[in-house]
């Protein structure tokens, strides 16, 4: 394969859907998964779930904008002005990412191969449209729209099943995170047999092609 890599590659994506840092490394994680011969699991970190629920207050806010442009800058990712204007002015809502975990582990019981675009879409809805997607029918309504009705009717339900699984998923996720002396997301792993090794989350926001490289590189020690 002359562009992909030359041996499967297992890879761990361990990230938030509301984390700004997250969305910025969007483009090059869609790049790394359409490579021949590559595989990306998902893994919620629940970083802005559960215990890690924040208001979005006037400071908050003002953080998470001043984050934004940087991401921005470096990475041609759009944060729109509507997202200022109907996501962080809005105090009446909460930095809760746990819903959007919830919409996603339902796409990932009911169409699998379509979890990363549903993570996409969220984010565009979040950063882009300026959308809702700490609430369930908004949530409900980006699924259907990108043709994942199961999904769509799960989360329109509040599955309780749906709820434990995401939890569950998320917990996993930090038991990851834990293992490789990691703190923030995201965080990209390489399996590597039985060791785990993970990738300089500054090639995420670089070249594509040195972030293709360092994998392959780590692809051939190991082999």
């Amino acid at each position: 394969m002359k562009n992909g890599m030359h041996s499967p590659v297992r890879l761990t994506l361990i990230y938030d859907p509301l984390c700004g840092w997250c969305y910025g490394a969007t483009p090059s994680l869609r790049r790394l998964a359409q490579e021949p011969g590559v595989t990306m699991d998902l893994a919620p970190s629940g970083l802005f779930a559960g215990a890690g629920v924040r208001p979005m207050d006037d400071h908050f806010a003002e953080h998470a904008w001043s984050n934004d442009q940087r991401i921005a800058a470096l990475t041609e990712q759009v944060f729109s002005q509507r997202y200022r204007d109907y996501v962080l002015a809005d105090r009446s809502s909460s930095l809760d990412s746990g819903p959007a975990v919830m919409a996603l582990t339902a796409v990932r019981h009911t169409a699998p191969e379509s979890e990363l675009a549903a993570l996409e879409a969220i984010q565009s809805a979040r950063y882009v449209a300026g959308r809702d997607v700490t609430n369930y029918d908004v949530l409900a309504e980006i699924l259907h729209e990108i043709g994942l009705g199961a999904a769509a009717a799960s989360v329109a339900m509040r599955e309780p099943e749906l709820l434990d699984a995401a939890i569950a998923r998320m917990v996993e996720g930090r038991k990851l995170l834990r293992s490789v002396n990691a703190h923030g997301v995201p965080t990209l792993i390489l399996h590597e047999h039985a060791a785990l090794r993970v990738i300089s989350t500054s090639l995420l926001y670089g070249r594509v092609e040195d972030l293709l490289h360092q994998i392959r590189s780590a692809t051939r020690r190991a082999g």
